[in-house]
């Protein structure tokens, strides 16, 4: 497995002019539980993420000669503990001073939030046998959940913010010194609904389905401009003209052009306030200050169209969507 091609081994610690999330990589580990918590009920998800790359990324890294010529420039001794390719690689929970692996690969906890907060909450059912919650009951134990620190799907932006952090790397000397990609080849739609999908704890196993139509196109859109978001305080923060500087300046070029066709798909305010704002935007390290100004007007733009937008007016984009033959690894359970 190419290690550029799964999750990072630096991830941002914080998400730029984003909200102040205390979940997903750089969450608190302290509040980790680990993925046997999760995998007691949800056992079908379970076994999906044991047959994905997330479940030994940081085996395959440990066994790569990549990982370990990265490692000796970087001067890590041991990859499997007390590195920073823990972050993204694995999921570590700490208990007092120890920090300790739970799983050799992102697992639960990585995508939906550090969970000793909101486990309980999320799954009592208000205190009654499934089925029976009122839809008021329903609603208020979700939004409780997702206020102790909760991803859930629905959560599009902040879905989109954590799987960047980890696919963009937003560490210098990481890329320049230690060899390491600038990033993976990332797009959300063919990400999330390829060999890592796992919308089957209602089905109880029978079904995996693909997000709906309306929330491919949210995927899309929002997975664009997190990215960029996060390439461009990257590009803004850089110290030195080196491989990290040029491939976020690469991607950001890709990822304007995808924008292009998104703005030319629809008509849409914040879209349009986006492309105003990058649309002559200069790569240099003296343009930084202006670089900077462009991530957060990019940042406020996606904050208003992920609140005002529910992708059921965004069919213009639906031709620019992945297509199933082309979700990465294939369906769940295969690893193409």
């Amino acid at each position: 497995m190419n290690i550029k091609l799964v999750a990072l081994c630096v991830i941002a610690t914080s998400f730029f002019a984003g909200p102040d999330l205390t979940t997903g990589p750089g969450h608190d580990l302290t509040k980790v539980l680990g993925p046997s918590e999760c995998i007691e009920c949800h056992k079908h998800s379970g076994g999906i993420w044991e047959s994905s790359p997330h479940h030994k990324s940081i085996t395959e890294v440990h066994r790569s000669p990549e990982g370990q010529a990265i490692a000796k420039k970087l001067n890590i001794r041991r990859i499997g503990k007390n590195s920073l390719c823990l972050d993204c690689h694995a999921t570590s929970k700490q208990i007092g001073e120890e920090v300790t692996t739970v799983a050799k690969g992102p697992s639960c906890e990585s995508c939906h939030g550090a969970a000793a907060d909101w486990m309980s909450r999320h799954g009592e059912f208000s205190g009654k046998e499934e089925g029976q919650e009122s839809k008021e009951e329903i609603a208020a134990r979700w939004k409780e959940a997702e206020g102790s620190g909760m991803l859930r799907p629905s959560m599009v932006l902040e879905i989109a913010r954590n799987c960047v952090s980890c696919h963009v790397v937003p560490h210098e000397d990481l890329v320049n010194v230690g060899g390491h990609s600038a990033g993976s080849d990332f797009e959300l739609v063919s990400w999330s609904q390829g060999n890592i999908r796992h919308n089957n704890f209602y089905s109880k196993g029978k079904h995996n389905k693909q997000a709906s139509i309306e929330k491919r196109r949210l995927f899309h859109i929002v997975g664009i401009m997190a990215e960029m978001e996060l390439v461009l305080e990257a590009i803004s923060t850089a110290k030195k003209m080196g491989t990290y500087a040029k491939k976020n300046a690469q991607r950001f070029s890709l990822l304007r052009k995808k924008l292009a066709a998104v703005n030319k798909a629809i008509d849409h305010p914040q879209i349009k306030a986006t492309m105003a704002s990058i649309s002559k935007l200069k790569m240099s390290l003296s343009n930084q200050p202006a670089i900077a100004l462009a991530a957060k007007k990019v940042s406020e733009s996606l904050n208003a169209f992920a609140i005002l937008s529910d992708g059921s007016k965004l069919a213009g984009v639906d031709p620019l969507l992945s297509k199933t033959a082309d979700y990465k690894g294939g369906e769940p359970g295969s690893n193409k």
